[in-house]
């Protein structure tokens, strides 16, 4: 920039010196000679006539480098350093930096452009932040929709399995009844046969696992009997708490209880049914030991009920058919697939919702909402 304004500078202090000399040098020199001819012969006058004669190619020489440099401070000082601001705020808005300030300056002409670019700069500012809160929006309906859909599947995978439920009580839950009668029948007839009678254990272990799938299967199939009261539900997370404490699963898993007053309109042993399931998945993901955290409290009209443990988490493949019956991470037979797809169909009768999601830190957490009172 400043080369250019040397050049333009350069430019017009010739053109201007050049034009002011071929307009004086006639009358300079028609002065000199007319002094030189009234100078006596050999007087210092004369002598002094020749010096400045000779000296004016030097003093057109400083007269143009003069004009030159005060040109360039005008030029640089008018133009060119508002155009630099110019160019800079051009090149601020060309990479989407619109919070600096355009401060106008420079003349009429550049002042206008740069107030023009600073509104402009305005202008972008204000459609990035419509932009930006319209993508949070989208997101947040994005999100919506994606959970709105999971549970719709989730439903209706639900309902289908309802519709079979009932087939499979009959032709499969009635055998059942039949064969642990007679392996009870078996057991005291092989009472002498210690070997025979582990097998017959082994056995039944399978059997009531059947049994307890069937069942499980039947709770999805059909509505389950709401009688819907008033449930301190910080009340009701204490008495499950101390009903699990007790068993194996948590003899190494410390619960740890964060519970704020709140009541929810809601059957007490569906409720109990859901958070028992949970807080035993909980300890399974610790592979039973750690820490289990249950928090009570109320949002928006709302009783929340969170379970989070310092497990793993859910691999996100896993998130979207997490509570898809029939659908397990476990291997070796330990997880039928059904206690999440059973805990969602009972929030959903309670007019509740049942929501899986990773912890920042480390772990899982399922949130449980249900009526407030």
């Amino acid at each position: 920039m400043k080369w250019r304004i040397a050049s333009l500078a350069f430019l017009l202090s010739t053109a201007a010196t050049g034009l002011a000399w071929l307009s004086l040098q006639p009358v300079l020199v028609r002065l000199l000679e007319l002094l030189r001819q009234l100078a006596p012969p050999g007087s210092a006058a004369l002598l002094a006539l020749g010096q400045v004669r000779a000296l004016l190619p030097w003093l057109l020489g400083f007269d143009l480098v003069a004009m030159a440099a005060l040109a360039f401070a005008v030029l640089y000082v008018m133009v060119g350093r508002p155009l630099r601001r110019t160019e800079e705020t051009v090149e601020a808005l060309g990479r989407l930096e619109l919070e600096q300030p355009f401060t106008p300056g420079g003349g009429p002409l550049l002042s206008r452009v740069q107030g023009a670019l600073g509104r402009m700069a305005v202008a972008l500012q204000e459609e990035r932040r419509v932009t930006q809160a319209q993508l949070v929006a989208l997101r947040e309906a994005h999100a919506r929709v994606s959970r709105a859909q999971t549970e719709l599947v989730a439903a209706e995978r639900l309902a289908t399995v309802g519709k079979l439920a009932a087939g499979v009580a009959h032709e499969v839950g009635n055998p059942l009844s039949g064969v642990l009668g007679y392996l009870s029948l078996a057991r005291g007839r092989a009472a002498p046969l210690p070997d025979v009678v582990d097998y017959l254990d082994r056995i039944e272990l399978e059997v009531q696992r059947i049994d307890g799938i069937v069942r499980r299967l039947l709770e999805l199939g059909r509505p389950a009997p709401l009688q819907l009261s008033p449930v301190d539900v910080g009340a009701l997370v204490q008495s499950c708490v101390e009903l699990l404490r007790a068993g194996p699963d948590f003899a190494r898993v410390h619960i740890r209880l964060e519970l704020t007053p709140a009541v929810a309109r809601t059957a007490s042993d569906l409720v109990s049914q859901i958070l028992i399931n949970l807080l035993l998945n909980a300890a399974q993901a610790q592979e039973g030991a750690g820490e289990v955290a249950v928090h009570v409290g109320t949002s928006g009209g709302r009783v929340q009920l969170r379970v989070e443990d310092a497990g793993q988490g859910i691999p996100p493949e896993v998130l979207p058919h997490l509570f898809e019956p029939f659908f397990t991470t476990r291997t070796g037979g330990r997880g039928s697939g059904l206690g999440l797809a059973v805990s969602l169909h009972l929030a959903t009768t309670l007019g509740g919702r049942l929501t899986a999601e990773n912890r920042p830190e480390r772990g899982a957490r399922f949130t449980l909402e249900l009526p407030a009172a």
